[in-house]
């Protein structure tokens, strides 16, 4: 079975990607999940990354999130749900959220998560956990299988943007992540780091940006996530399964001064994900991946408060690419499937085209935004939405990106026939952590994408 058969992703769950294509048509990207749980889920997180937040009298306080919600969209129909979330417990830097939700299409979906709970017996250590169980509606897979297409790979850099799978099915989703800080830069004598807030930017607490030696400036982490995750897709073309389980082992050097919207210094994780075919494995398969951020503030000008130029490099290859035979000679393909794999397209990567809408064996990625937060910030003027919001200040965001996926990884080919989009954010802070809405278009049209954080280094 090819490992790449399914294209769900815990995030597209998360969020509502509104799709614009060409003329009137206008309409909600299928298997996503309204933009408001992750509204929602901004509001209670205001403590991520062994860190917490005060305003300037340094006063931290612990929040609790309990809300109610309705949405509709294609997948679930009209739907209700519910999400509760706490910052500060069980410790301080730590949060947990979970929700529920369903709607009468059939679509169900439940979710937990709890970040930065720092583990008993080492002061370093601390986890993260996520699960979540769900049945969606109408979910599209560019993947192989769509009789139309028989002699075309779905998901290659020259495919059809219509050569795609769709049906019904299962998500269920499992990992666990330790993330130990080492003993040296900011990590040394501040390994819950407590930022000081004015309206939004940080007036003091920075982790990093102050010079580019790890032993000086910002946390260095090593990280190990166990992960299970089980997916079926039921439609007219295919009727399939994939259980994919292993761990992701991963080095992280994060230099940047605020987490959230960071003006200054860079970030660079390398990261190796193994699953060995345990526990039902579909396949096993590896991925290797190394992405690069780099900030570069301009200072404030007469109306903005802040200007930053913001750069992105990611690439990614799958060394155990090609297929083997069984004993019975069925042939296994040892590919990662395209939400662990070089994949381009969605939320973070390419936003002008469709979630994973290109996946193979290798790619590369640039992205340049250019970030500006005015000085005059409408909505704190709203009173009854900072009161339940926190407004902070909002931020306007051209940007650019570029990118391919390839059979192989090569320097000539990832770099020849370049997908490409240009687009315009518009983002807030709510409640301690970053909203974004960026519009998109590319040579497939234009895309509408929702969801929590700045987009690298999610």
């Amino acid at each position: 079975m090819e490992a790449e058969l399914l294209d769900f992703q815990t995030k597209q769950r998360l969020a509502s990607a509104v799709d614009r294509r060409g003329g009137a048509k206008y309409q909600m990207n299928k298997g996503a999940v309204q933009f408001f749980v992750l509204f929602f889920f901004c509001s209670c997180q205001t403590a991520f990354a062994q860190s917490i937040f005060v305003g300037p009298d340094k006063k931290f306080q612990q929040k609790k999130l309990r809300v109610p919600y309705a949405f509709y969209n294609d997948s679930f129909g009209t739907a209700v749900g519910f999400v509760y979330g706490i910052t500060g417990y069980p410790q301080k830097q730590s949060m947990l959220l979970g929700t529920a939700m369903a709607g009468t299409e059939g679509s169900v979906m439940g979710f937990l998560m709890g970040r930065d709970i720092r583990l008993p017996f080492s002061d370093r250590l601390f986890v993260d956990l996520v699960a979540q169980v769900g049945r969606f509606k109408e979910i599209k897979s560019y993947s192989d299988g769509n009789p139309d297409f028989p002699d075309e790979r779905a998901g290659s850099n020259g495919s059809d943007e219509d050569n795609y799978i769709e049906g019904d099915g299962w998500d269920n989703y499992f990992q666990f992540r330790f993330q130990y800080v080492l003993p040296f830069g900011h990590g040394e004598d501040q390994i819950v780091n407590t930022y000081v807030l004015d309206r939004g930017l940080v007036s003091s607490g920075e982790a990093g940006g102050i010079s580019w030696n790890p032993l000086i400036s910002g946390k260095t982490y090593v990280e190990v996530k166990p992960f299970y995750r089980q997916q079926e897709i039921e439609g007219d073309f295919v009727d399939k399964a994939l259980n994919t389980s292993g761990i992701e082992f991963s080095v992280f050097r994060d230099n940047r001064d605020f987490f959230v919207n960071p003006s200054r210094g860079s970030a660079l994780r390398l990261k190796v994900t193994r699953d060995w075919g345990w526990f039902d494995s579909s396949a096993p398969w590896t991925v290797v991946s190394g992405e690069f951020d780099k900030y570069f503030s301009l200072g404030p000008s007469q109306r903005f408060r802040q200007r930053v130029i913001a750069l992105d490099f990611w690439t990614a290859d799958t060394p155990t690419w090609n297929s083997s035979h069984t004993e019975n000679g069925t042939e296994v393909f040892h590919r990662a499937p395209a939400f662990a794999g070089a994949t381009l397209g969605g939320l973070f990567k390419m936003r002008g085209y469709a979630p994973s809408r290109f996946n193979d064996k290798a790619c590369i990625y640039y992205a340049a935004e250019y970030r500006m937060t005015p000085k005059w910030n409408p909505l704190a003027e709203i009173s009854w939405l900072q009161r339940y919001l926190e407004i902070a200040w909002w931020q306007w965001v051209p940007f650019v990106e570029v990118g391919r996926v390839a059979p192989s990884w090569s320097v000539d080919e990832l770099h020849s026939d370049m997908k490409w989009d240009v687009g315009f954010g518009v983002r807030a802070m709510a409640k301690g952590l970053v909203v974004r809405i960026d519009t998109a278009v590319s040579d497939e049209g234009l895309r509408v994408q929702m969801m929590v954080s700045q987009p690298f280094q999610f």
